[in-house]
């Protein structure tokens, strides 16, 4: 009895002991990162904002520590594919994901299961970047703002019709909030990419588009489209003379496309901090701000306890916005 009662209370000290242990090893460790290469899985094909962005970054921080910063591509299922294989990944700040607000904040909604918790299976790092999306019109459309178009929706509910990259996607649900908050009765017209909906908006074939603004200014500038407002909750530096949606009049309307990283939720809090402070660091130079500025993508760093946040902020509002569209990806 006294022997397992001995035995006991050594194992307890030991559990104790090591805990301390790495408790007091966890800020020499975060001091030393990174010591080998880091994984940055990205949950969409090359080329794509996300996959750029990344490495753009990636870049800036592999100069930065003299270690490389690895972009893996990993698509599939709006980015749950890459997500499940991070939220899985061992928590020693090696593994990355650049999560937007699909991934973070919408597809629990839009899918019936996911591998992983947007919430409990990730520690946010940093909010990285937003990139507006802009309110555009086929010229032939008579209406040359906001509120004229809500006018023209409500006189004729119905008639006119908004293009997007898929049900589900960014520019749905962005055209969904703004038929709830504006009052209005838009038709989704749903396909399978951005540029096949754009270039039927051109064509006149559908009226409407919200559009992330990268892909939109040159036909803007070409008056092949016109602008009507941005989406963001303030003026965006790219477009600085398009007023708001929300000061065009729909008040407090916001549907952007953010881009954020986060790490297993297991990842100590000493080398979160530690991951933050040399990726804002990196995103206040101005070379990374110029560059991700030619994506459309405006920098908009922050704390840990930021990201969360508006990570938390998020996910009710796109809930519902999912839940009212009738939206659902099997």
């Amino acid at each position: 009895m006294h022997a397992e009662g001995g035995e006991t209370i050594g194992a307890f000290l030991y559990s104790v002991l090591t805990a301390a242990l790495v408790c007091a090893a966890t800020p020499s460790l975060a001091q030393s990162f990174p010591e080998k290469p880091i994984r940055f899985v990205v949950g969409f094909t090359p080329g794509g904002p996300s996959d750029i962005l990344a490495r753009a970054l990636g870049q800036k921080l592999g100069e930065r520590w003299g270690q490389q910063v690895v972009i893996e591509n990993r698509p599939g299922a709006g980015g749950n594919v890459a997500a499940e294989a991070v939220a899985k990944s061992a928590p020693d700040g090696y593994t990355w994901l650049l999560g937007n607000n699909s991934i973070l904040a919408t597809n629990q909604s839009l899918y019936r299961s996911l591998g992983y918790d947007p919430v409990k299976d990730f520690a946010p790092v940093s909010l990285v970047a937003v990139q507006p999306n802009i309110l555009v019109v086929n010229p032939q459309v008579p209406v040359h703002s906001v509120a004229e178009l809500i006018q023209v929706a409500k006189k004729s509910p119905g008639k006119l019709n908004y293009a997007s990259s898929g049900a589900g996607a960014a520019a749905h649900l962005a055209g969904e909030l703004f038929k709830t908050m504006a009052g209005v009765d838009l038709v989704h017209v749903p396909y399978k990419g951005a540029q096949p909906a754009l270039t039927d908006v051109i064509a006149g074939q559908v009226q409407v588009m919200f559009a992330t603004s990268a892909s939109v200014i040159p036909f803007i500038k070409a008056g092949k489209l016109r602008a009507l407002a941005v989406t963001t909750a303030r003026r965006s530096a790219s477009v600085p003379d398009l007023p708001t949606v929300s000061e065009a009049g729909v008040p407090g309307f916001e549907a952007i496309t953010w881009h954020g990283v986060v790490v297993p939720a297991a990842t100590p809090a000493p080398l979160v901090e530690r991951l933050n402070r040399d990726i804002v660091g990196a995103l206040v130079q101005a070379d990374l701000r110029e560059r991700l500025a030619a994506l459309g993508a405006e920098v908009h760093a922050g704390t840990p306890r930021e990201f969360a946040d508006y990570i938390a902020s998020e996910i009710p509002k796109w809930s519902k916005v999912v839940r009212d569209s009738g939206a659902r990806i099997e």
